[in-house]
């Protein structure tokens, strides 16, 4: 006949299960068995000295258990709540097939593990919509040598930079003066993916583009 045991978290209920414990060595028979176990996972912590017979009964166990999980605990506490007022008392269980000497840590899966187990896989899947990155618009000031530079040749050297992330747009010729002019060209940024200082110290002052180009300034920075 299954035995109910209440409330092993209080006072009250850790007075029963003493009271049962009287006389007795494990919660059923004489050999630790998954009813100790089940009893074990209910009671939070060793039972003070006013409870022997249960701290007698929660060493075993834990000697028990001991060895057949060598590893080295950090310890863990989980919270009880009592059932609501009016709540149906739980099914009880199918008696085991399995022999008892088996430790079942674990028991059935239930629908709230099933549940959380559920929760924990959604959460690992990536979102579904991935978040845009932020745009930017610049516009770049880009200055050749002197008068005698094929600006033609320099703007064909500015395009031919490919990033991911960036785009090139519209571009035009503005005079300086003593018959020099620089080139004005427009590009839209992703700005996760490109850095506008990176493009100009690393690629369009650099060779090859530096047979053309002088220096090049940021005239305006706009966020899309």
């Amino acid at each position: 006949m299954a035995v109910t045991f209440t409330d092993l978290y209080t006072e009250a209920g850790l007075k029963s299960l003493e009271a049962y414990l009287s006389g007795k060595t494990y919660i059923s028979g004489d050999q630790l068995t998954k009813d100790d176990i089940k009893v074990y996972a209910a009671v939070l912590e060793k039972p003070a000295s006013s409870f022997p017979n249960v701290s007698k009964w929660y060493d075993c166990v834990s000697s028990q258990l001991a060895k057949s999980f060598p590893g080295k605990a950090v310890g863990v506490r989980v919270s009880n709540q009592a059932a609501p007022a009016g709540a149906a008392p739980a099914a009880a269980p199918k008696a085991a097939a399995e022999d008892d000497d088996d430790l079942d840590l674990f028991g059935d899966e239930t629908e709230e593990d099933k549940k959380a187990a559920e929760e924990i896989q959604a959460a690992k899947k990536p979102s579904a919509k991935k978040k845009e990155s932020g745009k930017s618009s610049v516009l770049l000031d880009v200055k050749p040598w002197d008068d005698e530079t094929d600006m033609k040749k320099l703007e064909e050297a500015v395009r031919s930079i490919e990033m991911e992330g960036l785009f090139w747009g519209a571009s035009k010729l503005v005079p300086v003066g003593y018959g020099i002019k620089k080139l004005q060209i427009m590009l839209t940024i992703v700005d996760d993916l490109v850095s506008v200082d990176t493009l100009i110290e690393e690629r369009l002052t650099v060779e090859p583009c530096d047979e053309w180009i002088q220096s090049c300034d940021i005239v305006a920075f706009n966020k899309i």
